[in-house]
């Protein structure tokens, strides 16, 4: 009996593990795509609203905190299945010890090249947010993007976009150690 256990246990991480990993390498590509034609204001807005709709689990209209923590823990499983797949490079359902450091090697690498250290970040976990919330947002973030106002945000405009967030950021004070 605990070999059935255990073996639907291993098949049930497997295929999280399988699922994690087309997840993880749609999402780039999907991402690109996105933004690889100008975006007009209507879709930009409802792809907003449909993120926050879809975090809303009982379809109120509001996204409590407890339905966000929700979304997140789905999230972070994801993601962790996708780590494992990634770790378990021959695919068979353990990570050996060579495996493991030649994963963690390979995210040193990657770590060292953006700069290291995770930023600080403000704890939004219990702020209630609304549907008309995320729209008005959304529609003020397009509006800031949008610098010829044409309605449309091209991919360069979100370029610039970017750019001016990471001066931004490079220009605020550092935190005061304590």
């Amino acid at each position: 009996m605990k070999k059935i256990i255990v073996m639907g246990g291993a098949a049930v991480l497997a295929l999280g593990a399988v699922t994690g990993v087309a997840m993880a390498q749609q999402q780039p590509a999907e991402r690109a795509q996105r933004w690889a034609e100008p975006v007009a204001q209507a879709d930009f807005v409802n792809r907003a609203v449909e993120r926050v709709e879809r975090l809303d689990a009982n379809s109120d209209g509001t996204v409590t905190a407890d339905e966000r923590r929700a979304a997140m823990e789905a999230r972070r499983g994801e993601r962790m299945n996708a780590r494992f797949a990634k770790l378990d490079a021959n695919s068979d359902g353990s990570i050996s010890r060579a495996e493991f450091d030649a994963g963690h090697a390979e995210r040193g690498q990657r770590m060292g090249r953006r700069g290291g250290g995770r930023m600080e970040r403000v704890d939004r976990a219990e702020r209630t947010v609304t549907v008309a919330d995320a729209r008005a947002r959304a529609e003020q973030a397009f509006t800031r993007m949008d610098k010829d106002g044409d309605g449309v945000v091209t991919r360069e405009e979100r370029r610039e976009m970017r750019g001016e967030r990471r001066a931004h950021r490079a220009a605020r004070p550092a935190p005061a150690a304590e």
